[in-house]
């Protein structure tokens, strides 16, 4: 509860968390906030102006730049919410079980996140798209596969310090259940924890997707994508520069407010970092003195 208090407070947190929501909302309810089809070709209208029926202008082939930016919150954030919760929930499971019970257990989930981790990220992804083709569904794929194995160790981590404390060896000499005591005494301290990497996490997935598709390996045509839409607008960024503005802005807005949250989970757990940043180096020098 002092955790949530402290967020409610910080400024920066509440509008990072308002930015996020406005983006969920609009990816959620796309076709009932824009007044477009995103894949309708109108090549009468091609790089049109600003107008009142095209609020950001039309692209190549006459599509609404906006209801296009719209649409592209699905595959860009929403899809990649949904391979953050997998890769959580298996990471958080496999983490627990690892942390509380170690032993041969703990060794085993180990090694096998040490052969996971030995692979980047982008290798696995590239050997995911050669084996089955372009989509984002590989890409998804590669993103549960790599960060799984991420997510558990430093759960693991987590737990294995919570497992230590006071209240858990007490539980443990009364007699309580193990999965009693990681219910009720260890998961509610590793939330804030998980809640920290998982949107520090968020925004490089983000940056990955968009970079795939970027690359023309991610979402196929003629869904639209943040990504895939720069590199449609690539072609006359001299021409007509403001093209790849729109969903360079969707993308850098998005990614700041997942950095600003992560930053602000942290110092709500840790209040001592604010307190610390607030202190200059020449200060820090006269107080050593």
């Amino acid at each position: 509860m002092m955790i949530l208090k402290r967020l409610l407070k910080d400024k920066g947190a509440m509008m990072a968390l308002t930015i996020i929501i406005i983006y969920i909302i609009l990816g959620v309810f796309a076709p009932f906030v824009t007044p477009h089809d995103p894949t309708q070709v109108e090549l009468a209208n091609k790089y049109s102006g600003i107008s009142f029926s095209y609020l950001l202008g039309t692209d190549h082939l006459g599509r609404d730049v906006l209801t296009r930016i719209i649409y592209a919150i699905r595959p860009s954030l929403l899809y990649v919410f949904i391979a953050l919760f997998i890769s959580v929930f298996i990471g958080a499971a496999l983490g627990f079980i690892s942390g509380y019970f170690q032993g041969y257990i703990d060794v085993v989930i180990m090694r096998c996140c040490d052969i996971m981790l030995s692979f980047p990220s982008y290798v696995v992804t590239l050997a995911l798209i050669a084996l089955f083709g372009m989509g984002v569904e590989n890409i998804i794929l590669a993103f549960i596969l790599t960060r799984w194995a991420w997510f558990c160790r430093v759960i693991r981590t987590s737990v294995r310090q919570y497992t230590t404390s006071d209240h858990v060896r007490f539980a443990k000499t009364i007699g309580m259940k193990d999965s009693k005591i990681i219910i009720k005494h260890i998961i509610p301290l590793t939330l804030a924890d998980i809640a920290v990497i998982a949107s520090s996490s968020m925004c490089s997935m983000i940056l990955q997707i968009s970079g795939f598709s970027f690359l023309g390996l991610g979402v196929k045509a003629p869904t639209a994508e943040w990504g895939m839409m720069l590199n449609e607008a690539r072609k006359v960024m001299f021409t007509h520069p403001e093209m790849m503005f729109a969903p360079g802005l969707a993308i850098i807005i998005i990614v700041m407010a997942f950095n600003f949250l992560s930053d602000s989970l942290q110092i709500a757990i840790d209040p001592r970092i604010s307190q610390v940043d607030k202190i200059s180096p020449l200060k820090r020098g006269v107080a050593k003195v």
